[in-house]
């Protein structure tokens, strides 16, 4: 039952998105990156208004020793303020302030972000949600193999009766740091969800991190979340969502608590 809606949404075979997950060819240097746990709607903040939001995301199963130079990530709580504007029907702007705190490293600035983001206008009436977001921004090398990064996520998304479909196909690159040289990175989200009430939905996300867009990293190497979640839509001021994330590999982070609390201000 759950296929069905993923296959009429991507239009592909559910084999084909099997074999192109479990692709592999070189390895890599890996970096964990659990600040913003997200999948995307299209939509954007509308114009003259403010969106805070705190994303709140605690490792309860992660590394439990330094690597690469990189703090470890067991038991870290990671706290990140985000600040978007709507400037038209069709244009927003976001801000992200990320920091993290685990005993024996107090509390720290990681870095910060800035993300420019278009969307097709919903009078144009397309029948999928189409919007693409471009996140650029520096993180502190105690925390990321790279330094500066840069991502480039489209969004298509549709919502089908009490189903919610959304599929992120992101590319990243590192723009200075251990895997600059790697290229292009296809890191894909998505989100099936069910609305079973007028105020409370739930789902599926799941988050991976696969490797260049020239040949993907052995399985071993990837990164493959899935979170079951819960939305609460009391109201259209406020976005609260929050979830339990499994990692599947040994690259990933094996247990993560998030939680995003948003709320849309008129100025």
């Amino acid at each position: 039952m759950l296929l069905s809606p993923l296959r009429a949404f991507l239009g592909l075979p559910i084999s084909c998105l099997v074999l192109a997950v479990f692709s592999t060819a070189a390895p890599r240097t890996f970096a964990q990156d659990n600040y913003e746990i997200q999948v995307y709607s299209y939509d954007t903040v509308a114009p003259r208004h403010t969106m805070v939001e705190f994303h709140t995301n605690f490792t309860f199963i992660g590394s439990k020793s330094p690597q690469d130079g990189l703090f470890p990530t067991n038991h870290a709580l990671h706290e990140t303020i985000e600040l978007t504007h709507g400037f038209t029907d069709w244009f927003e702007l976001g801000f992200y302030l990320f920091t993290s705190a685990r005993s024996g490293n107090g509390w720290d600035y990681v870095g910060d972000h800035i993300r420019p983001r278009v969307r097709i206008p919903a009078k144009w009436r397309w029948p999928v949600g189409v919007s693409l977001s471009n996140e650029i921004g520096y993180q502190r090398r105690q925390f990321s193999a790279d330094t500066w990064t840069w991502e480039m996520r489209p969004i298509v998304d549709k919502q089908l009766g009490r189903w919610y479909l959304s599929f992120n196909p992101t590319i990243d690159r590192s723009l200075h740091g251990e895997n600059s040289s790697r290229g292009f990175e296809f890191s894909p989200n998505f989100k099936l969800g069910y609305d079973f009430t007028k105020k409370i939905s739930g789902g599926l996300e799941y988050y991976g991190a696969l490797g260049p867009v020239t040949g993907f990293d052995p399985l071993r190497d990837q990164q493959h979340q899935l979170f079951p979640v819960v939305d609460l839509n009391v109201s259209p001021k406020w976005e609260i969502n929050f979830g339990l994330g499994v990692g599947m590999t040994r690259s990933t982070d094996h247990l993560i608590a998030k939680t995003i609390i948003g709320y849309r201000f008129n100025f």
